[in-house]
């Protein structure tokens, strides 16, 4: 669920990606391909593959059954694994020109896929899909040299999360966050874990996803990756990112580097918020469920700090993941008519809420509020009242950014330990991230 991950299923523990650039290079297309669709007579048979826990798998199938009942012309076959399958199955399945013919894509892949030949493009399709009410800050999000690849099926933000309990009990108070700048991050979260004698983590550590890295540098006029997959950051604002997490191991305010990564690997099930041993931690606001649940508290969700320190704000909307048709589907009007159905019919929107991020369709968005969980409603409104200073969108990772996953928390633990500084952190991230996106 790091969606995000990439964005992972809302209320759900994240798995680790799987896919590597290796397995989804398998799917270089044959000249001629024979498609993964059929037809039973006049009846058009359409595959429709996503990852997901069973309660995701049951909620797609009911809308299946409503998009047929509606459309009795088109049948729809389910085709679903966990997320740690998904890739590698995906990847083979392509490889062999039996690739669903709709399937979700993640934003880390998308780029990969499309620029290989895999994707149609849904531009072509505007009398079955419509487009028009999607979200605008993630509407192009999709978009690859002027082609549509994916069409996002929610939006989801990182941002920090936050127990008012564990303050209180620190006597700390809660941070204004339209204003709070990163020297007040520290200086809170060093004072919660002094306050209590390190019984309570003042944060979890931010240094494993490097989307809270993209907000830090989106507030400085930079980015993670640029339009053509390129990096579009400077090392300096990389080592002023990995200072800040120096400066919270020196102050006790994180986790040491061995509890660390005994939190990080048992998810978020196992954050400081969820066990109850800290004040903040940072996650996807999907995520708020779930951890809320697993804490047995109302976790509150903070802007990200310094988003009023310069010139212009770093938090964004990321698509929670893409709905994308096969590029050898036999029948990709009809496929288009699906997605069409999932993003902008009401019966859909009621059936899978904010499963698949709040979704992306500002309509069925405004629609389904009414029905969300509590935590889902937060959720919610958090996003209304930070979207209002969201500059910009994101443009698709590079081919080989599934890779950075790794990447990130190999750093993380290496500067943790001690065996790099924030400078020589910042230089072997530059250069293991070049290498694995082709941008050295």
């Amino acid at each position: 669920m790091n969606p995000f991950s990439g964005s992972a299923p809302a209320r759900r523990r994240r798995r680790p990606l799987l896919a590597t650039t290796a397995a989804v290079a398998a799917l270089v297309m044959a000249a001629t391909a024979c498609g993964s669709s059929e037809s039973d007579g006049d009846v058009v048979e359409l595959r429709f593959s996503w990852w997901g826990a069973d309660d995701r798998h049951s909620t797609m199938q009911e809308a299946i059954d409503v998009f047929e009942e509606q459309n009795p012309g088109i049948k729809v076959s389910p085709d679903y694994t966990d997320w740690g399958s998904y890739w590698d199955r995906l990847a083979t399945s392509t490889a062999a020109n039996d690739a669903p013919d709709i399937f979700m894509q993640e934003e880390r892949y998308l780029r990969e896929y499309g620029q290989r030949g895999a994707l149609a493009d849904l531009s072509q399709y505007g009398d079955q899909l419509d487009l028009s009410a999607l979200d605008p800050l993630v509407a192009e999000t999709g978009v690859l040299d002027g082609q549509t690849f994916g069409i996002p099926t929610g939006v989801n933000a990182y941002a920090i999360m936050a127990d008012p309990q564990a303050f209180e009990e620190a006597g700390v108070e809660m941070p204004d966050d339209t204003s709070w700048t990163w020297d007040d991050y520290v200086e809170i979260a060093n004072e919660i874990s002094e306050a209590t004698d390190g019984e309570l983590a003042g944060v979890q550590s931010m240094a494993y996803n490097e989307s809270g890295f993209q907000i830090f540098a989106r507030q400085r006029g930079e980015n993670l990756y640029a339009e053509d997959g390129t990096l579009a950051f400077s090392k300096e604002t990389m080592t002023s990112w990995f200072e800040i997490t120096e400066r919270l191991l020196e102050g006790g305010g994180q986790p040491s580097a061995s509890e660390s990564v005994e939190i990080e690997a048992g998810g978020p099930d196992q954050s400081v918020l969820s066990t109850n041993q800290g004040a903040m931690a940072h996650f996807w606001t999907n995520q708020l469920g779930g951890i809320s649940e697993s804490s047995g508290r109302d976790i509150e969700l903070l802007r990200y700090p310094g988003e009023t320190e310069h010139e212009r704000t770093g938090m964004y909307l990321k698509p929670a993941m893409f709905y994308a048709v096969s590029a050898n589907s036999e029948h990709p009007e009809e496929a288009a008519k699906f997605v069409d159905f999932m993003l902008n019919s009401e019966d859909a929107a009621e059936l899978t809420l904010s499963d698949l991020g709040l979704p992306s369709n500002v309509d069925m968005r405004e629609h389904i509020l009414g029905d969300l969980p509590p935590a889902d409603e937060r959720s919610a409104a958090f996003l209304e009242e930070i979207t209002e200073d969201i500059v910009d969108g994101n443009p698709p990772p590079p081919i080989g950014a599934g890779e950075v996953v790794e990447i990130t928390k190999r750093t993380s633990d290496d500067l943790g330990f001690g065996d790099l500084t924030p400078e020589e952190a910042a230089e072997q991230f530059v250069n293991d991230v070049s290498e694995a996106t082709g941008s050295s």
